[in-house]
């Protein structure tokens, strides 16, 4: 059952629409709260001015129909408040000025009335708001869902996670004072009265390099100075540290430990608060602080060349120090951070380092103890958020409304491996967002016989394939020069994709570039033409990012650790696996490819969001900047396909069982199929034939019709 735009069955659209005026004041009106009804809707130029009308007015929210577009304001803006919430809650969607929490309840009643998992996917590049944006959503959700103390419990948990990995996992970029480096999907789950009963979080490849270095102007990840800033003095001196981020090697990269945005002081205190309410105990915690030490700590380990140019460390005391956090022996510590374990032919080698392979071992150290004690944190958190009542049935199991907040598109001067692995997250995320909104609803009007002209977009699944497909996609190329013994570099890498993907479309290199393409990229790096623009990406590094490995010797020193974390995160049976372990690209694709599997399992809402500028000041729009996001967000081809098609559907007997009070013969059964049920309600509403369409359904099958 479809319903023309803007069309409902309680009422037709000039109701609807003068129901939307009287409940909004004159500054809600400015512009127009859904592109929908923009008169030029095929205009960009249209668009845009709609959009900064409203965000001078600090109305920074507005739809495409059902989906919610965001601009961050830059500033604190009174519209989050309990009041506010309450205005939405169990409001229907157009009744209220656009709004976070419109997207929040709509998906929970939803959930509710149609018993489906929802999830709410929430994107945009860094910067745009998209932390933000989930966090709304949790406060809603704890504010106006059903309570109880077990319940209250759980709400606190779920809140109180997000200070603890932002803390672990968020730091201060170019574009961002708040980047999230990892990216997070969670699942809230709700029980039978709709009350949040536990969650569960999974992570996205931790951006490990900013353990050991920085680009200029950028940060460590906030833990680091949270806890030299605000660590009360016994707990500075019993980790051996110094209240100046200035004496840490792994903190001055970046030049610009103070921001005048962020607090540290502060919040240390809301982390530390926080992994008490998350159920860490005082161990749990004091064995988490060692490890943050430990991590500034290697960084400020020196070595020099004995007279065999082999590496020696310089400095008893941060040997000892080391030993103490980590709960290694110092000896057995020592001996691993300066000679490296081979394994061949059934035998073992050891063989020492010199000063760079050492500094190499030992970056490649912190970066994996950082790396593991965070997929520890975040399930000792899924520990604490888990869902303790298994008196649940399949037929009355939790439902669950699932947030997807990572990492948006990345652009910087210089970009490497994780910018490559960044993109090509939301290019399957923007894969995903045409199969469920542009090409499935242009095919579902093809199915279901109903007259429809096509709206041309780019499907960007030739750019995913480019770097995904099976043995010819750039993951598979950069894995096998992984693999490959003895002479294979970053160059080796970079020559073997001129080689196979050179012809590509969308594939670019310095030796493969016309003349005045080449002047723009050096010898180092290759160009994708990604669907938000081209990037340039530099190979130096690649390979050793992508193998990610840890040299044995140090894994069995630190296996045979006394710190409970660090013993949970480096098990013995790994040494014993003679397996060579997936690289970093192919956990990641494996891993996007499971999200995927459990976004398409929903019911998808989604929340755009857009940055207005690079300087991330309150009040600037910046056109050219907003035209680019406007254009790969694309945008204009959700509005295009939601103006042209029908704004509402739902299925037979969904849109029956919701509205077959408004028909004598429906109510208060119907006896017979339910599209026979449906149509007979529409001929009694009196809805004219141009206003709605009947799909086709045989016996067996009821058309599915969406909103």
């Amino acid at each position: 059952m479809k319903f023309r735009s803007g069309r409902a069955v309680a009422q037709g659209s000039e109701g609807i629409r003068l129901a939307m005026e009287s409940a909004l004041t004159a500054r809600d009106r400015v512009g127009v709260q859904d592109f929908v009804l923009l008169e030029n809707f095929t205009s960009e130029a249209a668009f845009i001015e709609n959009l900064r009308k409203r965000f001078k007015e600090n109305l920074i929210y507005t739809y495409i129909s059902s989906v919610l577009v965001s601009v961050n304001p830059y500033k604190e803006l009174e519209i989050y408040t309990k009041q506010h919430m309450e205005r939405y809650r169990g409001v229907n969607f157009y009744e209220v000025s656009p709004h976070i929490y419109a997207i929040s309840d709509n998906s929970y009643r939803s959930m509710r009335s149609e018993r489906k998992d929802q999830c709410i996917l929430i994107s945009g590049e860094s910067g745009a708001g998209k932390t933000e944006a989930s966090k709304k959503i949790l406060q809603y959700y704890a504010v106006t869902c059903p309570a109880s103390v077990r319940v209250e419990a759980v709400r606190d948990r779920l809140l109180q996670s997000n200070p603890v990995l932002e803390a672990f996992g968020n730091a201060k970029t170019l574009r961002n004072d708040n980047s999230s480096r990892f990216g997070k999907y969670m699942d809230i789950q709700f029980d039978f009265r709709g009350a949040p009963v536990g969650g569960h979080i999974l992570n996205y490849l931790l951006e490990k390099s900013r353990v050991v270095h920085q680009n200029h102007g950028e940060r460590n990840f906030h833990i680091f100075y949270q806890v030299i800033e605000g660590g009360e003095e016994d707990l500075l001196r019993r980790l051996g540290l110094e209240r100046n981020p200035q004496s840490y090697q792994y903190l001055v990269k970046g030049h610009c430990a103070k921001v005048s945005s962020i607090n540290d002081k502060n919040d240390w205190k809301t982390v530390h608060k926080a992994l008490s309410v998350i159920e860490f105990s005082d161990t749990d915690i004091e064995e988490l602080l060692n490890v943050v030490a430990s991590v500034l700590h290697l960084g400020n380990l020196q070595c020099s060349s004995d007279d065999d140019g082999n590496a020696t460390i310089t400095g008893e005391n941060q040997i000892r120090l080391l030993s103490r956090l980590l709960g290694v022996p110092g000896n057995v510590l020592r001996e691993a951070l300066i000679h490296k374990k081979i394994s061949a032919k059934g035998e073992e080698l050891i063989s020492p380092l010199n000063v760079e392979q050492a500094a190499c071992a030992r970056d490649a150290l912190a970066k994996a103890i950082y790396g593991r004690t965070f997929s520890w944190l975040v399930h000792k958190i899924n520990k604490s958020l888990a869902h303790r009542d298994s008196t649940y049935s399949d037929r009355n199991r939790p439902n669950v409304i699932g947030l997807l907040d990572i990492y948006g598109f990345e652009v910087f001067q210089h970009n490497s491996f994780e910018q490559f692995c960044i993109n090509y997250c939301n290019e399957k995320l923007q894969q995903l967002f045409i199969e469920l909104t542009l090409k499935s609803e242009q095919e579902e009007y093809e199915a279901e016989g109903i007259a429809w002209e096509p709206v041309q977009y780019f499907n960007n699944k030739i750019i995913c394939d480019l770097v995904e497909e099976k043995h010819k996609g750039i993951i598979s190329i950069l894995d096998e020069e992984c693999l490959r013994p003895g002479d294979a570099t970053d160059l080796t890498f970079l020559e073997k994709l001129e080689e196979t993907v050179g012809k590509h479309p969308h594939f670019v290199t310095h030796k493969l570039a016309d003349q005045k393409t080449r002047k723009t990229l050096v010898r180092e790096e290759f160009r994708l033409l990604h669907y938000a623009g081209e990037v340039n990406y530099n190979v130096t590094g690649f390979l050793d990012k992508n193998n990610d490995l840890l040299f044995r010797n140090l894994k069995e020193a630190i296996c045979e650790s006394g710190n409970g974390i660090l013993n949970q995160c480096f098990e013995r049976g790994e040494l014993d696996d003679k397996k060579r372990p997936e690289t970093a690209a192919t956990q990641f694709k494996n891993s996007l490819a499971k999200l995927m599997e459990i976004l398409m399992s929903k019911e998808p809402s989604y929340v755009r969001c857009i940055k207005p500028n690079d300087a991330k000041q309150s009040g600037r729009f910046d056109e050219v900047l907003i035209r680019h996001q406007v254009k790969y967000l694309g945008l204009m081809e959700n509005l295009r396909v939601r103006r042209a098609g029908f704004a509402y559907r739902r299925k037979f007997e969904i849109f029956l069982q919701r509205y077959k009070s408004l028909c004598p013969e429906t109510w208060p059964n119907w006896k017979g199929r339910p599209s026979e049920g449906v149509a007979t309600l529409v001929r009694h509403l009196g809805y004219k034939p141009e206003d709605h369409k009947l799909g086709r359904f045989p016996a067996s099958a009821i058309l599915p019709l969406s909103f």
